[in-house]
C-alpha cells in the first residue's frame, strides 16, 4: 500500500494558514475542522511549517496562555517532514515513528498534494490485514 492509495481514499484537502495566523485561529481551525495539524505556507503555497496541537501545548506550557495571542510562526515546528505519493505506508511509519511526528503533508515537484496523519496509515494497515485475514480463510477454507 502506498501513500496515493490513502489520499484517494481520504481525498487532498489540507488545512492551511499563513504564517501571521495566530495560534487561536489555528487551535479553532482544528476544533472546528476535528484535525490535529495545520499546515503553515507561504507565498505560492510553499511549507513554511506546521503547526499541530502538541506545538499549541507545548507554547502553552511554556509560555502560558497569552501564546495564543502569538503568530503561527513563532511556535510552528519548522523542520517538516513530507513524503511522495509513491511511499509505502511502512516507510512513511517509520518516519512517523523515528521523528515522533503524527503529520506528513504530501509533497510533488514542490507542490503540496494532501497529507496523510497516523490515523489514515493506521486505519490503512488494518485494512489491508483485514483484506490478508479474509483471503486467507478463502484460501484454507475453499
Amino acid at each position: 500500500m502506498s501513500v496515493a492509495t490513502i489520499l484517494k481514499e481520504k481525498g487532498t484537502e489540507v488545512a492551511t494558514a499563513p504564517v501571521e495566523t495566530t495560534l487561536a485561529e489555528i487551535a479553532r481551525t482544528l476544533h472546528q475542522r476535528r484535525i490535529g495539524a495545520v499546515v503553515i505556507t507561504g507565498p505560492g503555497g510553499t511549507i513554511e511549517g506546521i503547526v499541530s496541537e502538541r506545538d499549541i501545548v507545548s507554547g502553552v506550557a511554556k509560555d502560558g496562555p497569552q501564546v495564543l495571542g502569538q503568530p503561527a510562526g513563532e511556535v510552528m515546528t519548522r523542520d517538516v517532514h513530507t513524503c511522495d505519493p509513491g511511499d509505502s505506508i511502512y516507510e512513511i511509519m517509520n518516519v512517523m515513528t523515528e521523528h515522533r511526528i503524527r503529520h506528513l503533508p504530501v509533497v510533488v515537484d514542490g507542490k503540496m498534494q494532501g497529507i496523510v496523519s497516523i490515523g489514515d496509515v493506521v486505519k490503512q494497515r488494518i485494512a489491508e490485514v483485514e483484506f490478508e485475514f479474509n483471503e486467507m480463510k478463502r484460501y484454507i477454507g475453499g
